[in-house]
C-alpha cells in the first residue's frame, strides 16, 4: 500500500508538539498569547503592555482617607523572529509522519527551542536579589531555601514556583542530599534521570542554558558619595577609570535595608536586618577621580524609594556607606540559576501573516500553550526538492523581578 503524502498540517503539528516537548525553562513562566494579532499578522516590534496591579499605604480610623491608584505597566516586545529552514526532496514527503519528524521536523525545533529557553534564561540580569557565593557550587539545600527566603520577603506566592539549574550545579545537590527529597518511588526517578522534581516548595528543572555570570573589576573602596534616593545612585572611592562594575551585577549600599512590599517592614535574617539588593543594569566605568554613577533597579523595576506605595528601602544609603559587590570581584565564569515564580517573567507570542504565493502554508497556534507556530513550504522546480521555513515570533520581558531569585554557583 503506497505511503499517503505529508501535508503541511500535518507537518506543522507535530512540529508545535516538538516544540512544546523541548521548552524547559518556558514551561515555567507566563505566557501570553494575544488574539489581537491574528487578525492582520504580527510584525516586529508590537508591544503588549502587561499591567500590573496598584499599591496602596496602611491608613487607619474612621476618617475617609483616600489615596491616589497609581497603576504600572511593563511593555513586552515581540521583538525576535526565530526561524529554522531546511530542504527536502519529494521522495521524502511519501515518508511516514515519525520518521520525517525525526530526520527534519525535530531537529529544527528542538534547536528553536533552545533558543528560546536561552532568552528567557538571559531575563536573569533584570533579577536583583542573588544568594549562594560566587564560584562555589552549593552542595547544601541551605542556598536554595535562602533562594526561597529571598521571594518569600518579597511576597511571592507560595504556589507555582520553578528552580532551574545547570548540570554540574543538579549533579552536586543530588549527589549530596540523594534519597532525602522524595518517597522511595521518587527516589529511584533521581538515579534514573538526574531530576529531583518537587523540592522544598518548587519544581526543580536542569536547563543547559543557565546562563554564566562574571562580577565586576571592582577596584578600590567604593562609598555613596551623598543622601540620595532614584536609580542612579553616586559613588566615589573607586580605581580611577576603570570599568569597576558589569551590567547584571548585584551590590548593596550600607544603610539601605529592604522592606515587604506590603507590610513595609525590614527583612531580618541571621545576622539582623538585611541589606537591600539592587541589580546594576549597565557596565559602570569611574572617572579620572574614581567618581562613578551606578544605575540600579529593584522591586517592579524601580530604584530605591523609601515611602509611600512603591517603597522599596527602609531609608537612604549612608553618606560615605561602602558599596558591596555580591560575590568577590571578577570571579567567574560562574553560573547562575533562576528560582521564581511564574509571574516573574513572561513570553508573549503572536501570529505571523500568512504569505501568498508559495506551494503551501500553515500556522498552528495554542492559547493554552502561548505558541503560535507557522510553517511555509515552497517548491523549487530546478532541483525537485521542497524548502521550508518554521518561524515563531515572541517576546519576552522580565514582569516582577522581585518574583525571582539568583542562585550563584
Amino acid at each position: 500500500m503506497a505511503n499517503t503524502l505529508l501535508t503541511i498540517g500535518m507537518i506543522t503539528r507535530k512540529a508545535l508538539a516538538v516544540l512544546e516537548n523541548n521548552l524547559v525553562t518556558t514551561k515555567q513562566i507566563n505566557r501570553e498569547y494575544d488574539k489581537s494579532y491574528a487578525v492582520a499578522g504580527a510584525k516586529i516590534g508590537n508591544v503588549l503592555n502587561i499591567r500590573k496591579p496598584p499599591r496602596f499605604i496602611r491608613t487607619d480610623g474612621q476618617g475617609l482617607q483616600l489615596q491616589d491608584v497609581t497603576e504600572t505597566s511593563v511593555p513586552l516586545t515581540l521583538t525576535t523572529q526565530a526561524q529554522r529552514s531546511f530542504v527536502f526532496s519529494s521522495a521524502d514527503l511519501a515518508l511516514d509522519i515519525d520518521d520525517f519528524s525525526e530526520r527534519f521536523v525535530e531537529p529544527a525545533t528542538a534547536s528553536l527551542a533552545n533558543q528560546v529557553d536561552y532568552d528567557v534564561l538571559q531575563q536573569f540580569v533584570n533579577v536583583f536579589s542573588e544568594v549562594g557565593t560566587p564560584g562555589t557550587v552549593p552542595n547544601t539545600l541551605l542556598a536554595y531555601l535562602n533562594g526561597g527566603v529571598a521571594l518569600s520577603n518579597q511576597a511571592a506566592p507560595n504556589g507555582q514556583r520553578a528552580l532551574i539549574i545547570g548540570p554540574q550545579m543538579q549533579a552536586t545537590i543530588v549527589d549530596a542530599l540523594k534519597g532525602l527529597f522524595q518517597s522511595s518511588e521518587r527516589i529511584s526517578e533521581q538515579y534514573d534521570s538526574g531530576n529531583m522534581g518537587l523540592a522544598i516548595g518548587c519544581k526543580w528543572s536542569m536547563d543547559q542554558n543557565v546562563p554564566s555570570f562574571t562580577t565586576g573589576a571592582l577596584g578600590g573602596t567604593p562609598i555613596v558619595s551623598a543622601n540620595q534616593s532614584g536609580s542612579n545612585i553616586a559613588t566615589t572611592g573607586w580605581t580611577a577609570s576603570t570599568k569597576v562594575l558589569n551590567q547584571g551585577d548585584v551590590v548593596t549600599f550600607a544603610g539601605c535595608f529592604g522592606v515587604n512590599p506590603q507590610s513595609r517592614q525590614t527583612f531580618s535574617g541571621p545576622s539582623g536586618a538585611q541589606l537591600a539588593q539592587w541589580v546594576v543594569t549597565a557596565d559602570v566605568t569611574s572617572d579620572g577621580s574614581g567618581n562613578a554613577t551606578i544605575p540600579i533597579s529593584g522591586p517592579s523595576g524601580f530604584g530605591i524609594i523609601t515611602a509611600g506605595p512603591f517603597q522599596t528601602a527602609s531609608a537612604v544609603p549612608t553618606t560615605s556607606g561602602a558599596v558591596t559587590l555580591s560575590g568577590a570581584a571578577s570571579t567567574g565564569p560562574s553560573p547562575r540559576g533562576l528560582m521564581f515564580h511564574k509571574n516573574a517573567f513572561s513570553l508573549a507570542c503572536a501570529d505571523l501573516p500568512m504569505p501568498n504565493g508559495v506551494d503551501m502554508a500553515d500556522r498552528i497556534s495554542d492559547d493554552q500553550l502561548g505558541i503560535s507556530i507557522r510553517l511555509v513550504r515552497a517548491y523549487d522546480i530546478n532541483t525537485d526538492r521542497f524548502p521550508l521555513r518554521e518561524d515563531f515570533l515572541y517576546g519576552v520581558s522580565t514582569i516582577y523581578p522581585e518574583l525571582a531569585c539568583r542562585i550563584a554557583s
